[in-house]
Order: C-alpha cells, then structure tokens, then sequence
C-alpha cells in the first residue's frame, strides 16, 4: 500500500481532497462502454492495484455498462477506505443498442442519484458530476433545473459535492449561483486547448479540472512533436501527455482510464515525470 498519493494531493473548494492522478473506470465496461468486461477478474484486480498505489480518486458512473461498473467498483473495493472518494456523473443514460442519451430532467437525474447509489453500495455520494449533453457541442442553454435538482439531493443529505461536466464558462457562473462547484470535467490536452482559459478559471477559484480524452484529436505532426520529446525523456508519449497536464495548472487532476495492469502502472508513474523548461515549450506549441 503506498503512503503518498501519486502526484501529490489536491484540496479543492468546499474541502474535499483528492489525489491529482485519479482513476477512470470507463474502460472496465465491454466494448463500447457497454455490457460486461472481458476480464472481470482483470477488472477488479485494476481497482485494487490503483487503490494500493495510493489513488483516492476514481471517476466513474452508473451508464458505464450501464450500472456494470459501478458493481465492480463495489465488489472490489468495499467497504470503501476512508480516504477514497469516487465520483460520478449523472445526466445520461443508455439505450438498449449502447447509445448515449440526454437524461436531464430532475425526475430522472433524481432516479440516477438513487441508482449510483445503490450500485456503489453507499448512503452519500461523495461527488456527482452534472454532464451536460454532448461532448462535442456543450449545450449553450441554462443549467439551473438540473444543478438545482441535484443541488436539493445535496441539501437533502444525499450528495457531499458537486461538479459539472461538459460545460461552459457561462454554464460555470450560472451553476456557482445555485451551489458550489468543486470540479469540472471537459475535454482538454495537449492538442486541444479550447478550455484555456476555463483551466486557468479553475486553478483561480480552486476547482479541481480533470481534463480527459488526453491523447484525443492529435495531427500526425503533432504526434510527431509529442513522440520526440518522449522519446528524449524516455517516457512513453501517454505519460509526457499526463505530466503537461499535470504542470499545466495546480488545480488539473487526472482520469486516466485503463483495463490493463500495466497501463495503470505506466499511467501512474507519469505523477513522477517532471518535464524540463524546454519540453514544456515544444509541447505548449502543440495546441497553438
């Protein structure tokens, strides 16, 4: 059992504190992210390792499979160690040939706070992130009934934090109104910087800012760039990718998903890879 997070910990607003590389539980659903893994063995095995490495941060939700992995997280972890905080997401569900729906209405968030809940095998969710729509086009509209709804549940005892997934900066503002914010979820790298300035919003107002699909989106010159300087600090391209997420802000955290116990070591010794000053400049020159 480690003693230290990997790349340290992170107390982020509204006091909770996590270790900046997490763990993404998505890929320990079948194809897809859909019905049950290859290896369910394997599966547990992951989440135990991760555990044992010092990881106190696993991101997951009950439309992994759906419910499949939220029931593996339970059969291999609990009862939960008292310094393991598992978020979620609600805000979508599955249809029955894998598709990805909206689900936003707060009857059905409410039914999703209950359902990851008692696949997880808790009485609190510990954080539950409000995903918003597609990943590719966030919703432009307002967030106040779904945050709102959620934000009851929080009142009423059933969710300790709250996040958002997916959104904007003005959907950040609105949802601020309602109730802290303590996370937020989008898609950021090295190659993909549109949330620039959102990253640096977060690292101001100490909201933790997990970045995912962290080699998503790459040109073939770009994975050139990111291969070189890899190969110069003998890491692997994934691991350099982490570690400028890492450096990039004090408030990033990491979610890197894996199925396999190799990745996961490999994924987790990136928390130790300082990159050098000229590294980070060739890198930075990525996304420009």
């Amino acid at each position: 059992m480690a003693t230290t997070a990997p790349g340290g910990t992170l107390t982020a607003a509204d006091g909770l504190t996590i270790s900046r590389m997490g763990y993404g539980a998505m890929q320990l659903a079948g194809p897809g992210v859909f019905g049950p893994p290859r290896d369910r063995d394997q599966a547990l095995a992951v989440l135990r390792e991760a555990v044992g490495l010092g990881i106190t941060h696993i991101d997951t939700s009950d439309y992994y499979g759906p419910t499949v992995v939220n029931e593996i997280i339970r059969e291999a972890l609990h009862p939960y160690p008292a310094d393991l905080h598992i978020v979620t997401k609600v805000g979508a569900r599955r249809g029955d040939d894998g598709d990805w729906i909206p689900s936003l209405e707060p009857a059905e968030l409410t039914a999703q706070v209950h359902g990851n809940l008692q696949h997880l095998g808790l009485d609190v969710l510990d954080v539950v992130n409000l995903r918003l729509d597609s990943v590719e086009d966030p919703s432009k509209g307002s967030v106040a009934a779904a945050f709102g709804t959620l934000a009851d549940l929080r009142e009423e005892g059933l969710i300790r934090h709250l996040g958002l997934s997916n959104v904007t900066d003005a959907q950040l503002t609105e949802a601020q109104a309602i109730a802290p914010v303590v996370t937020v979820q989008n898609l950021y790298n090295l190659a993909d910087r549109t949330d620039d300035a959102l990253v640096d919003r977060c690292a101001a107002e100490g909201i933790a800012f997990a970045s995912f699909f962290p080699l998503g989106g790459f040109s073939p010159l770009q994975s050139k760039t990111l291969n070189t300087v890899a190969a110069r600090l003998d890491a692997t391209p994934q691991q350099v990718a982490l570690a400028w997420l890492l450096q990039r802000s004090t408030t990033t955290v990491l979610i890197p998903g894996t199925s396999s116990l190799t990745h996961l070591h490999e994924n987790v010794a990136a928390a130790g890879l300082r990159l050098p000053a000229d590294a980070v400049t060739e890198l930075d020159a990525i996304g420009r």
